[in-house]
């Protein structure tokens, strides 16, 4: 049956409706992003992350609203395949000239499949590809600001060039020594550059939005000469008394960057007209981080979401190793698994747990979500969130089906869900999370290559003491930085922890974390009799968000060369006081700095605002 010009009217209503739903997310979204600018010009710095926490839920709520007008306007899910065709045809249409192309597929896929019976999510009807390229969009002839700047400065004026790019993101309030800063950040780029001939095309190409994220706005661009391109970032934080800003640091080149926009950080607040491009910009930079991290970091998850089940597809066809249980001991709560090729590990939320543990399925998600939504400081994994996931049956070791089916069968199906003759193993709720190291299985090589024994003097053995001593000072920043943005992580064994390829330590269990002002942190109470001294039980009350920082030790201090390396740097995380200080000032209103670079990269450390936990 031939489609009719009724039907063709209809197809482009619901196709309009469906654009326009979009339009109203992205300008939402655009409009919170570019209010961060207003928030870190007043120091509000609450009022940031409130921000941040309630962006992450724009998109769920644009497309519910679109799917509802949809089945209210044209009882949308009532059409046949046909229709919907036609719906898609037009779209992409409507796309020729858009301006955030790929998000508005992504919207379109969305909010028909929330729609539409699975049945009909076929390639030829949802955007399994691009169907509109991004390549080259170019901004309205009213938009002020065009994707990147570009300054040429000569061998002799590069501080005073920096000082006017500065300038022109017209931050609402005063440097300090905006002039001096140019100068440290000159010779900084003096340095990089040596002693090279400056050729025609010596530039610096900033992007020319500022990006926001936690107490600090950053200019983010890349040096050109020649042939070379030097990527860099220039934090800008309050100085002392959040009266005067100051260029913190340079950070340079893509180890830098990388850490800047790691996937265990918060999403930055930047305003964009097309991401696409600032999205190319950024990978140029940085070209070893995939596009969905990138699109993860400029807060648009969902696209992210999309572009990385699309890499994961792709190398699915390209691989033909099998999903396996994950090295490591298995957890009480988390099913994990993974394809040993691909850097990402799976996880699924078991139907029972055993005790100690009391939780549900419920909780669980809910301590999943309130680390999306928080700022993540460096040290929480960011977590991709997808339903009904479906697997090649062929894939999976009978190993792994067999833990699935004893630990989490509700979460199970296999069947030939496509009729196409092929099983799949379909799951019902899955975690994606980066691959890291897990911090025991890290020690364990450090202890098995000689690290904890002193009299070891082998290179072999040396190198191996650095490695621990390197991951427990890391797994103690990594305690003190959850501190900072007022997370417990619970269950602080060295298993839910893991160690990235920075060597960055990274927390990934999060199923009893709870935020530190609402623990209540105590000294274990005095014996009162040799009775209780002698006892092998809690003889004490405990309740239920109760915290005893003393009993850590016995937990995690083992070995007796951690043991020293711990107490050596980290001692105070041991102390009650610690975390009680540290309660009240967060209770108080504080809000810490978290640094995504070293400390000796900091200009003036001194004269900065800027302060990690430590012992008050």
């Amino acid at each position: 049956m031939f489609p009719t010009r009724l039907d063709s009217t209809l197809a482009y209503d619901i196709a309009k409706a469906l654009i326009d739903g979009f339009n109203r997310h992205y300008r939402l979204f655009r409009t919170e992003s570019a209010r961060a600018k207003h928030r870190f010009e007043t120091a509000d710095w609450h009022g940031q992350q409130r921000a941040q926490r309630e962006r992450i839920e724009f998109y769920d709520l644009r497309v519910r609203e679109a799917s509802n007008r949809l089945e209210r306007e044209f009882k949308a899910g009532e059409h046949p395949m046909t229709i919907w065709h036609q719906v898609k045809l037009h779209y992409i249409g409507l796309l020729v000239d858009h301006h955030q192309p790929e998000l508005a597929e992504t919207f379109f896929n969305s909010v028909t499949t929330k729609i539409l019976h699975r049945s009909y999510f076929q390639n030829d009807f949802i955007f399994i590809r691009p169907a509109v390229s991004t390549e080259y969009i170019e901004n309205d002839e009213t938009e002020k600001r065009p994707t990147y700047r570009s300054y040429y400065p000569s061998a002799h004026n590069l501080p005073e060039v920096l000082q006017q790019m500065v300038r022109d993101f017209d931050l609402r309030r005063e440097f300090q020594d905006l002039a001096g800063d140019a100068t440290l950040v000159a010779q900084a780029m003096q340095a990089v550059l040596g002693d090279v001939k400056l050729r025609a095309n010596y530039q610096i190409q900033v992007l020319s939005s500022l990006f926001f994220r936690n107490k600090g706005a950053y200019i983010v661009g890349k040096l050109i000469n020649g042939y070379n391109e030097f990527p860099f970032a220039l934090p800008v934080l309050y100085t002392a008394g959040e009266t005067r800003l100051a260029i913190d640091a340079i950070l340079f080149g893509q180890d830098d960057l990388l850490m800047l926009f790691s996937y265990a950080r918060a999403y930055f607040m930047v305003d964009m007209e097309i991401p696409s491009a600032y999205v190319q910009f950024l990978r140029s930079m940085m070209p070893l981080k995939p596009r969905n991290e990138l699109y993860n970091a400029l807060g648009l998850a969902k696209q992210g979401k999309t572009l990385f089940y699309r890499d994961f597809i792709y190398h699915q066809r390209h691989s033909t190793d099998q999903f396996r249980i994950a090295p490591g001991i298995k957890g009480m709560v988390m099913l994990v698994f993974d394809l040993p090729s691909f850097p990402y590990v799976f996880k699924v939320i078991k139907d029972f747990y055993p005790p100690p543990k009391e939780t549900s399925r419920e909780q669980i998600k809910g301590k999943y979500l309130l680390v999306k939504q928080h700022d993540r400081v460096g040290r929480m994994a960011d977590t991709l969130e997808y339903s009904e996931v479906g697997f090649p049956r062929a894939r999976f070791t009978d190993e792994l089906i067999a833990e699935i089916e004893k630990f989490a069968p509700s979460q199970l199906e296999i069947s030939d869900r496509d009729g196409n003759g092929e099983l799949e193993v379909i799951l019902k709720h899955v975690y994606i999370e980066r691959r890291m190291i897990p911090l025991n299985i890290y020690l364990q090589e450090a202890f098995d290559a000689g690290g904890a024994d002193p009299a070891n003097t082998s290179p072999a053995a040396c190198q191996a003491r650095e490695q621990l001593e390197h991951a427990v000072i890391e797994y103690g920043n990594a305690l003190k930085d959850l501190v900072a943005a007022n997370i417990f992580p619970g269950d602080m064994l060295w298993k839910n922890f893991g160690i990235t390829r920075h060597g960055k330590v990274v927390f990934y269990d999060y199923d009893e974390i709870e935020y530190i002002t609402d623990c209540v942190f105590r000294r274990v109470p005095q014996a009162r009799n040799e009775e209780e001294e002698m006892s092998g039980e809690i003889w004490y009350k405990v309740g239920p968000k109760d915290v005893f920082p003393e009993t850590f030790g016995p937990f995690l201090l083992g070995n007796a060369a951690v043991k020293d390396v711990f107490l050596k740097h980290h001692a105070d995380l041991l102390d009650v006081a610690f975390w009680q200080s540290h309660k009240e000032r967060i209770q108080a209103g504080y809000v810490y700095d978290v640094f995504p670079y070293d400390q000796h990269k900091r200009f003036h450390p001194e004269r900065a605002n800027a302060q990690m936990p430590k012992a008050i």
